[in-house]
């Protein structure tokens, strides 16, 4: 059986000691492709080295909405020079996020508005990148959904957005699906207080979500507390299958021709 992770951050410092053996345990799961996701230029040139170093690993590149402070006005020229390289299957992790704003510390909401501009600036940047390299884009987006969309608006048909660990309603997923996007679900499902995630993950059409671990973060039961590690997707896709009423099999089939059709450069 095959699975694939489809958002994970191999570049992170904790993996820096072992991460050959990281990559044998996914394969030795199963988990023949992962895809490790960029944060900024320098995180995206470590993701593509990271690619060309291991041949089950692809790479997606771009700027974190949570790191714009740190973003050059215009960085396009050098995301469009690592977005070609043949095993970048996608432009992320890009997006918006309006968890940590400036006033939830104390400062004004001006400050505020300052910073949902500049994500603002720098997702848009980074959508037309995509747009004009036909890459599809890894969305990261948090209390920021109607925003989020709204970007994306312009972009449809031409760029689809993968809301990598979805975590909203049912309300919010009919809106992120209207538009042609997929959705694709963390170790979070196996949380007990994850009933909202379960009933999400319930309705979304089978060929319109895709498994991540996010790694190295959002372990999965039974391995909460620890490290989340690539292998671990394949007791997410057990949990998944359950909710869904099928096969570990039938699961990790579907999941994984999602994921060829949406990043058609994972090869």
């Amino acid at each position: 059986m095959t699975l694939y992770d489809t958002h994970a951050h191999l570049d992170d410092p904790v993996f820096a000691a072992d991460l050959p053996a990281v990559v044998a345990r996914a394969e030795a799961a199963g988990v023949k492709r992962i895809i490790t996701i960029g944060t900024d230029l320098e995180s995206s040139r470590r993701a593509v080295a990271l690619a060309e170093a291991h041949s089950g690993l692809f790479a997606a590149v771009g700027w974190h909405p949570g790191e714009v402070e740190r973003a050059p006005d215009d960085f396009c020229e050098e995301l469009r020079a690592l977005a070609v390289h043949p095993k970048v299957v996608a432009i992320g992790e890009i997006g918006l996020d309006y968890y940590r704003l400036p006033s939830a510390s104390g400062d004004t909401a001006e400050a505020d508005v300052q910073v949902k501009a500049r994500q603002a600036a720098v997702f848009q940047q980074q959508l037309e990148v995509a747009a004009e390299l036909g890459l599809n884009c890894v969305v990261h987006q948090r209390q920021s959904l109607e925003d989020t969309l709204r970007l994306l608006t312009p972009f449809v048909g031409r760029v689809r957005g993968q809301f990598h660990c979805f975590v909203d309603d049912s309300a919010a997923l009919k809106g992120v699906l209207a538009d042609g996007h997929v959705v694709s679900f963390t170790g979070i499902v196996t949380f007990r207080n994850a009933a909202t995630v379960r009933q999400a993950l319930a309705e979304v059409p089978a060929d319109r979500f895709m498994l991540e671990t996010d790694s190295p973060y959002l372990a999965p039961v039974p391995h909460r507390g620890r490290r989340c590690e690539p292998a671990f997707v394949a007791d997410t896709a057990a949990a998944v299958a359950v909710v869904r009423d099928l096969s570990p099999l039938e699961l990790a089939t579907v999941t994984c021709a999602t994921a060829h059709r949406f990043f058609p450069k994972l090869t």
